[in-house]
């Protein structure tokens, strides 16, 4: 299980990548948030962004490719009303239960050079601003800046990062 808290040290705020909830994995393995069943495939060149344990996957690891909805999840466990902003898009998981995210430093799927949405969110889930990231040669530093300068607004409620490319979310940083 990963650590989902926010801590701030005498010098710097640590913001923690979260990645989907065990609960919601449990339902997305059996339907997607699309209605769908998950159908479970090897991995046989590996390289799979999972969403579940925030690392790529190996060659031959079993895998699903699911729909995902982030806000409507974050939504229903604060009742806000996020409306319009519900989004829905893919994302891979592991087709069974792993062991979650491990300690590791820095950011998942930070490829330096990679095009990154940060989306802030307030309390309600509407979108209150945004900031696109290109991942630095130090991609700590790239999404500290754009984390920090989102949670400078006291209306952001957590933040979305998102892939340019394909709009597949990433993971979500919660206020600290």
């Amino acid at each position: 299980m990963t650590t989902t808290t926010t801590t701030t040290t005498a010098a710097k705020t640590i913001y923690i990548a979260r990645p989907i909830e065990p609960t919601a994995l449990a339902q997305l393995r059996d339907t997607d948030d699309a209605g769908r069943a998950c159908v479970p495939y090897a991995d046989e060149e590996g390289g799979a962004p999972l969403r579940c344990c925030l690392r790529l996957s190996g060659p031959g690891e079993q895998v699903a490719l699911v729909s995902y909805a982030p806000l409507r999840r974050w939504a229903a466990g604060t009742r806000a009303g996020p409306g319009a902003y519900d989004e829905q898009g893919p994302v891979f998981i592991h087709a069974q239960e792993c062991d979650g995210p491990q300690a590791a430093d820095g950011y998942p799927f930070a490829r330096v050079g990679a095009l990154r949405t940060v989306r802030r969110y307030n309390a309600d889930g509407r979108i209150v601003g945004g900031r696109l990231v290109e991942i630095p040669d130090d991609p700590t530093t790239g999404f500290d800046a754009a984390f920090a300068e989102a949670f400078e607004e006291p209306d952001v409620a957590l933040v979305h990062v998102r892939a340019v490319e394909y709009g597949c979310f990433h993971f979500e940083v919660r206020r600290p």
